[in-house]
């Protein structure tokens, strides 16, 4: 209205695209406009228009309203809610702290859980400078004990932004590390600043989740938080594209994470896709006249022979050393007593089905000759060839090479458990493995087998123990991803040394994609030790970097025009880049 002294047109830049109020604008076309502005690898966001499809109307074929709900936490009793004794209670998780966001160190660790998330990132500078603000409200989730940053969220003042009369804030990019043990960090997070927000005297507190995630909405109406008819609109571009395409056919979504990851990098770059066989994880390319056949990372780029060589842990051992590179000492198994033998010579030993995946029949620390006997019997179970290496110390490194270049380095931990003082170690266990299966699709459980009953015995403990508050217990023996692991980016602090060594072993292999699996004393050193060679490695396990854009690059070289220094993150309609999630 004419002399009204609030801004107008309030745009807020937060990095991963800009906020926009819908409110304070007065022209749907100048509106539109700042909309069809956006920034390639960015998503605006324009939120509280009132009437949000006539903006569509605007530009029907670069907009679409997006398929999320609001919900609102009343701050205050001017709605409903009391006089702030509704307020949720903070409850925080043992041993986390939730602090506001300081310096580059924190900005960075927050776009390594964006990423994770399926976010897109923000420069760290912008997150500083909004930081400094008055408008913005960036906390963290601290791990006391590793000082690791394992949560993240984001408040915007509405009051500060632009005046707002109706006293609103929202939150924003709620993201939690799915690797940590430390269960409530999200609620931790939210409840603290709607308590900060609720001190400084604002009304409300809005946020918007798609509307098939589930999960975040059961914890948001946990919290107390209404939906509320508020609408987002957003412009049609590469990252939204699963939100405005419709829904992926019956064959689409039956496809495991590995799979799916490629089919929307695919679909996003107008690759057409067909699934051959769901199960199996097996896809049809085609782009421009070139077709390629897939299952999930290998394709028909790689040949039959490297993939014999890889199936056949024996054959890549010798490959490998022959070339010069370092492999542990090893041997098949063949008599008890040769095998015995073997066993003190080297102290002790990993025994492993010579063909095999995701650790299945694996044991490591066998130190005895009735434990090798045991060891012996349970690989040969999944494969009559067995083999017996020296078990070397050090780090479980992946590095992930394609197109024979390094692209991605992760360690890999073994499932471990934190004590709460109540709780017995197979209570623990079954809680930290429903949530690895709930953060991993289905693709990562712990299993209570002998493998795990024997790590809780070699530590000491037994599974009906109760475990002090803070107090960790590793229960597995091996870092495999599917019974428990998580794994850790270190890229950029990969030695040259070890990426050489791993370019060289994809030559050595003639392996266009391959995970490689090493053992260091530390990542930023030059000693190693080369175990596997994976022809087929998961490429949804190394957020933020871009292997799977990689991967298509070296598929379909046509479609890679993006500069590198983009790389649009994943996406899919179970999470919500831009508000909570």
């Amino acid at each position: 209205m004419s002399g009204d002294p609030r801004p107008s047109r309030v745009v807020l830049e937060c990095g991963w695209g800009r906020l926009i109020f819908g409110q304070t604008f007065h022209d749907d076309v100048a509106l539109a406009g700042v909309l069809r502005c956006e920034e390639p690898g960015r998503r605006d966001v324009c939120m509280y228009h009132p009437a949000p499809h006539v903006l569509v109307s605007w530009a029907p074929h670069e907009l679409f309203i997006d398929p999320s709900h609001t919900y609102r936490l009343v701050l205050d009793g001017h709605a409903g809610g009391g006089d702030g004794v509704g307020l949720p209670p903070v409850r925080m998780p043992a041993g986390v702290v939730v602090r506001p966001l300081v310096g580059a160190a924190d900005a960075e660790a927050v776009n390594r859980l964006y990423a994770a998330s399926g976010m897109v990132a923000a420069p760290p500078d912008v997150l500083c400078a909004n930081q400094s603000s008055t408008t913005f409200s960036y906390l963290v989730a601290e791990d006391t004990n590793s000082g690791a940053v394992v949560g993240t969220v984001t408040g915007i003042d509405h009051v500060e932004a632009f005046g707002d009369p109706e006293g609103g804030a929202s939150l924003w990019c709620l993201a939690v590390d799915r690797h940590s043990s430390r269960p409530g960090v999200g609620a931790a997070l939210v409840t603290t600043l709607a308590r900060q927000l609720h001190d400084r005297g604002r009304r409300r507190l809005d946020l918007s989740v798609l509307h098939d995630n589930l999960p975040a909405i059961a914890l948001y109406e946990k919290l107390g938080f209404i939906r509320v008819p508020v609408f987002c609109v957003k412009r049609k571009n590469p990252i939204n594209e699963p939100l405005f395409s419709g829904p992926l056919s019956d064959d689409h979504q039956a496809l495991n994470p590995y799979a799916r990851v490629i089919v929307d990098e695919a679909r996003r770059r107008g690759i057409t896709v067909r699934v051959i066989d769901a199960e199996g994880g097996f896809l049809h390319l085609r782009h421009g006249g070139r077709d390629i056949v897939t299952r999930e990372s290998l394709s028909q780029l790689t040949s039959g022979v490297a993939v014999s060589w890889c199936d056949d842990k024996r054959v890549t051992r010798r490959l490998l050393a022959a070339a010069g590179l370092v492999v542990p000492a090893g041997r098949t198994s063949t008599t008890p007593e040769a095998d015995a033998e073997f066993l003190a010579e080297v102290g002790e030993l990993v025994v492993k089905p010579a063909r095999g995946e995701q650790g299945a029949g694996i044991t490591v620390g066998v130190t005895d000759v009735e434990t090798l006997t045991r060891a012996v019997t349970a690989a040969r179970a999944l494969c009559t060839d067995v083999l017996l290496e020296q078990r070397v110390a050090g780090q479980d490194l992946r590095v992930v090479v394609i197109g024979h270049e390094v692209v991605a380095a992760a360690v890999r931990r073994p499932a471990s458990i934190v004590g709460d003082g109540r709780h017995r170690v197979d209570e623990l266990i079954a809680a930290q493995s429903r949530r690895r299966n709930a953060a991993t699709a289905g693709e990562s459980t712990i299993p209570v087998d002998e493998a795990t009953e024997a790590t809780v015995r070699a530590a000491g403990r037994r599974l009906d123990d109760v475990l002090e508050a803070g107090e960790e217990l590793v229960v597995r023996g091996t870092a495999n991803l599917h019974t428990g692991g998580t794994i850790h980016d270190v890229t950029a602090e990969l030695h040259p040394t070890l990426v050489a060594v791993a370019v060289r072993a994809s030559y050595v292999l003639d392996l266009p994609v391959t995970g490689l699996d090493f053992l260091v004393p530390v990542v930023d050193g030059p000693d190693y030790v080369l175990i596997e060679a994976n022809e087929r490695p998961g490429l949804a396990n190394h957020e933020p970097q871009p292997t799977v854009q990689r991967f298509i690059d070296l598929l379909f070289p046509s479609t890679s025009g993006l500069p590198r220094g983009w790389d649009p993150p994943p996406v899919s309609t179970s999470s919500s880049p831009t508000m909570a999630s």
